[in-house]
């Protein structure tokens, strides 16, 4: 039996935060959401995976030995990509729960199913860009299952946060200190504290385990006065920045440099926020940079729920606080501002004074005043730049990925 974790027509709603990453590259906790389910079936199962088309090169070229959109049985078991994988949902992968001809459907969401290839695939096995599951499922024996836990919406990466961190931290080896503590290090609660080998905490910095755990990875630096508390995990060769303050379910990813004040935030791999200003209940994606005092709100006035402004149209959260969703590779200006609830997409470039529109889309450039394409010419060359500046070579296969998203999403219209 094959099994394939795919990607279905609901990914299409979380842009821009997965425009240049398959829905399992999302983030929430401290692992992604294809970490999570490799870790939960612990090598028990051989997974391959599909994917948008144009995706495909480059993530092929970053894991050489996967097998991606291409079929090598007739019996399948597809997995959906936005399961955000748990002990239980590894159980029907590992254990042979899922029966032949049957869709295990929570709602609307099919998870998982066990299919021949026809249902989905073409005469020649090509599969599609993304599954339809209602055509899937439309075909097979619907069975109904509860408990677990889907990305549906674009907030749903913050708002699972705080359990998913608390989750991941199942795992971490709490209570050993393995890297470089300066002897003026406040520490407090060591059980519930993590200093990966290679890691250095320097002279007067503040690791506060006394509600939650914090977690040091390898390489990590954390610079003299800052403090780390209450659910904080740094990847290998991140870095927090002199007198930042991170508290409150703060994930910062590999190599990210990270300063001011964080919390309920994630921030993906290779993102630069190194100032002060205010970063809360955000999702940050990789190659973003924000400037020099850049503040986001996460919380209204009048502290009602909080609304997002995706393709034009208002959608409610449900949510009392939610901050910033940045998709890759964008920026933001010394003394930006953020409304509460704003979704600023791929590659767009966000300055002057007051507040931008609450959604900024794709290969864009502009603030309060308004908006004009980002010419892509540019857009690729500082793209390439920030990414040599973190030792990254931009390939021919991320290049094209990258000009595709912005022939797809930018837009030659001016914004206002």
């Amino acid at each position: 039996m094959q099994v394939i974790v795919f990607e279905d027509t609901r990914v299409t709603e979380l842009k821009p935060l997965v425009s240049l990453k398959p829905v399992y590259g999302l983030y929430t906790g401290f692992r992604s959401l294809l970490d999570k389910l490799k870790h939960s079936i612990h090598g028990r199962v051989k997974l391959t995976y599909h994917l948008r088309r144009y995706l495909a090169p480059y993530y092929a070229e970053q894991h050489p030995a996967s097998v991606l959109n291409r079929l090598e049985e007739d019996d399948v078991l597809l997995v959906n990509g936005r399961l955000v994988f748990t002990e239980a949902a590894a159980r029907m992968i590992t254990d042979g729960v899922v029966e032949p001809g049957k869709a295990y459907m929570q709602g609307d969401d099919m998870l998982f199913a066990r299919v021949h290839p026809r249902l989905f695939a073409n005469d020649r096995g090509l599969m599609p860009d993304l599954i339809d599951t209602s055509h899937i499922a439309g075909q097979l024996v619907r069975e109904s299952v509860t408990g677990f836990r889907i990305i549906n919406h674009l907030w749903d990466v913050v708002a699972f946060h705080p359990d998913e961190m608390l989750r991941d931290a199942e795992t971490l080896e709490l209570g050993r200190f393995q890297g470089n503590v300066h002897h003026s290090v406040a520490v407090i609660n060591r059980s519930n504290i993590y200093v990966a080998p290679g890691a250095v905490v320097r002279a007067g910095a503040v690791l506060d385990a006394d509600e939650g755990f914090v977690a040091v990875g390898e390489g990590a630096i954390v610079d003299p006065q800052a403090v780390l508390m209450q659910n904080v995990f740094l990847a290998p060769r991140s870095r927090v920045k002199t007198g930042a303050n991170l508290y409150s379910n703060v994930t910062v990813g590999m190599a990210s440099k990270i300063g001011g004040e964080v919390e309920d935030s994630v921030i993906e791999p290779f993102a630069n926020k190194q100032h002060d200003g205010f970063l809360g209940h955000s999702y940050i994606s990789s190659w973003c940079n924000l400037g020099a005092g850049t503040n986001t709100s996460d919380l209204k006035n009048n502290y009602s729920q909080i609304k997002l402004i995706i393709n034009g149209r208002e959608e409610m959260t449900g949510l009392q606080f939610l901050g910033l969703l940045m998709g890759d590779h964008a920026k933001s200006s010394i003394n930006a501002m953020f409304n509460t609830g704003t979704v600023v997409g791929t590659a767009a470039n966000v300055f002057d004074a007051g507040f931008p529109p609450k959604e900024v889309f794709s290969f864009s450039w502009g603030g309060s005043g308004g908006f004009e394409s980002y010419d892509i010419e540019k857009a690729v060359e500082t793209a390439r730049t920030v990414m040599e500046r973190r030792d990254v070579v931009m390939s021919s296969s991320y290049e094209s990925m990258f000009r595709f998203v912005a022939a797809m999403e930018g837009s030659d219209r001016l914004f206002v």
